[in-house]
């Protein structure tokens, strides 16, 4: 692999060496030409007398070392002619500009006698070889190119979405391939409609998408606005794929690796966050990196969907050491296979293998990587199956965490932040009813330790295991149909980066005690969801892909909380716009939930169905489920 990598880069290297001669060698033809046609012209003569031939062959090796040396240190060898544009242009201009000056210069000093007017013509003639030479090949391949569309198929056609600078990275791009008849463009800026940006026509807004596609023949459409993100970007990704058109996007300014690309944008495949996603989180990097820098950390569940994406967000950071706790073995070494190829030996980084169900793997653990911090998203999370088996929800999730919190406390761990849910409000499952005995349990230890712990309460995370979105994309590949429970069901949605992001920017908060409930923004009805789905890929909801109701599973409701009534009235802003906080109820008897919860993984480690009662009476909200009820 090393040896074929190796001759690819010298191949590569090889060619660029040969387009620098090639560039050299036409430069030093050009500043023969423009002495020589600069005294044609000035003399009137194309024959010229000795005396000026003389001169002219003197000066000519001389300027022309001058002008490449010049050339090299501007790095005119070094740009991708194909892809040119005003910025090489200049560059040409100040190029020329200053290698006639110090002509000019030693002139005057030297005495050389060179006139004027041969230095002024020369001036022009240079400047205009030179441009001939970087442009004239790019001017002749774009002829080429628009002389064989012609006779390309009809269907070639593209739609670019924006008009600005991103649209003219593209167009260059696309232009030295052939492969599209036309293209035309759009854009919302009303100063540019019937303008052009490099040769293509802007002729109508993102609403007119659609009808352009039709009447264009539009095969393929490019979203080619950097600066767009949030819903801006969902809504005009929602419009591109009513058209059943392939739909790619330039990525954000900061996703672009235009050095590895040399210089020639990168695009990629539209991904559903693009449709479903929100504006950017606004992290407080500064405290963020507060708390993390220099310190060990360990995340239990880390080859999870929300623990891999905390690995991968601290490991941005200066931590000391990172350890993954997992007891399936596989995503955690993947996870650290991505991450050492990412950082190398930089981020020092271990697994770990074991459950929190076990004590004294936890304490073995903690005495051999000392962690400062931990962030506790091993759990298990799929109601209708914790329905199914609850006792093992209360096993993985109530004494897992149990055990998570006693072991950290002991070992002197700072800050502890355990990762709960939506479905811990006012539950109605079993899945929820264990995460909000969390949210108690880190309570109770945050009045008795001296480690900070806290709760971090959020909704359904795009593309996690198992989540809905997977599900669908794989109903929707095999030819549907899409289940949808209920045709109102409403879920809360973030993308597992936000969600990482977010629980990092909780613990940076670090009130001990506080249940921080993240933003969720607008809630999500499934059916319209399952519907961008199935026109994302192309198909017509209940045409081409039907949907079908399969009614609510156990344990589902219709709607999910962010908090419980009686939390509301304790809901306080934070110092980020995103993350509200919950302190602990006064009036709750941590005591009493203490007692109650170890004689709960007690029943629950014997396998005793009496557990189920004591989890009843320690989680008062917790509402079994019934189907007559979520229908009411």
């Amino acid at each position: 692999m090393k040896a074929a990598e190796h001759e690819e880069e010298h191949g590569a290297s090889k060619k660029r060496n040969s387009v620098i001669v090639f560039l050299v060698l036409c430069d030093i033809v050009s500043v023969f030409l423009s002495l020589y046609f600069a005294v044609c012209i000035r003399f009137e003569s194309l024959v010229p007398t000795p005396a000026v031939s003389n001169m002219m062959w003197a000066a000519w090796p001389v300027m022309s070392v001058l002008f490449c040396v010049l050339f090299y240190l501007l790095r005119l060898y070094h740009s991708m002619w194909r892809y040119s544009g005003i910025s090489e242009g200049l560059r040409i201009l100040a190029s020329v500009a200053i290698g006639c000056a110090i002509c000019f210069a030693c002139n005057a000093v030297f005495g050389l006698g060179i006139p004027l007017s041969i230095q002024a013509l020369f001036c022009l003639l240079m400047l205009m070889f030179l441009c001939a030479s970087r442009f004239g090949y790019r001017t002749i391949r774009y002829l080429s190119i628009r002389k064989s569309g012609k006779k390309g198929p009809a269907h070639a056609g593209l739609l670019i979405v924006g008009a600005g600078s991103g649209a003219a990275m593209i167009i260059a791009q696309i232009r030295g391939s052939g492969r599209y008849r036309s293209i035309v463009a759009v854009d919302d800026d009303p100063n540019k409609q019937k303008m052009r940006i490099q040769g293509v026509e802007v002729i109508g807004l993102t609403k007119d998408i659609p009808k352009i596609a039709t009447q264009r023949s539009i095969s393929d459409i490019i979203v080619a606005i950097p600066s767009v993100k949030g819903e801006k970007l969902s809504e005009i990704l929602d419009i591109c794929h009513q058209t059943g058109c392939r739909v790619r996007i330039l990525p954000l300014i900061q996703e672009m690796d235009v050095e590895k690309k040399k210089g020639a944008p990168a695009l990629r495949e539209v991904q559903v966050n693009d449709i479903l996603q929100r504006d950017e989180v606004k992290l407080d990097v500064g405290g963020i990196g507060a708390y993390l820098n220099g310190k060990d950390i360990l995340v239990t569940g880390g080859g999870g969907s929300i623990g891999s994406e905390i690995c991968r967000q601290v490991s941005r950071f200066d931590i000391r050491s990172l350890t993954i706790f997992d007891i399936y073995e596989n995503t955690a070494y993947e996870l650290y296979c991505e991450l050492r190829q990412q950082y190398g030996d930089q981020l020092n980084i271990q697994i770990r293998i074991g459950s929190v169900r076990e004590k004294e793997r936890l304490e073995q653990v903690f005495r051999e990587v000392c962690p400062q911090i931990v962030f506790h998203a091993a759990a298990h999370k799929h109601v209708p199956l914790m329905e199914d088996s609850p006792l093992e929800a209360i096993k993985n999730n109530v004494m897992g965490t149990v055990n998570t919190l006693q072991v950290a406390s002991d070992m002197g761990v700072e800050r502890f932040v355990n990762l709960s849910t939506d479905k811990a409000v006012n539950p109605t499952n079993i899945m929820g009813a264990t995460k909000r005995l969390t949210e108690l349990a880190v309570q109770s230890f945050a009045g008795r330790t001296q480690m900070k712990c806290m709760s971090v309460r959020f909704g359904n995370v795009l593309g996690s295991h198992g989540s809905v979105i997977p599900l669908m994309e794989k109903q929707i590949k095999n030819g549907g149909p899409v289940a949808v429970t209920h045709p109102d069901i409403v879920r809360y949605f973030m993308t597992i980066p936000e969600a990482a992001q977010l629980v990092l920017q909780a613990g940076a908060l670090a009130d001990s005690g506080a249940v921080y409930v993240l933003d969720m923004g607008k809630p999500v009805k499934i059916m319209e969801l399952a519907k961008t789905l199935i026109h994302f890929y192309g198909y017509e909801p209940d045409v081409d892909i039907p949907i079908e109701i399969i009614g609510l599973r156990p344990g589902e409701k219709l709607y999910e909380e962010l908090a419980m009534a009686e939390e509301k009235e304790r809901l306080d802003t934070t110092t980020h716009e995103r993350i509200f906080k919950v302190d602990p109820p006064v009036n709750t008897d941590f005591a009493e939930v203490r007692k109650l919860t170890l004689e709960m993984i007690e029943l629950a480690r014997r396998n005793d169905s009496s557990a189920l009662t004591l989890l009843y009476e320690a989680v008062p909200n917790y509402k079994p489920w019934t189907a007559a009820g979520q229908d009411e």
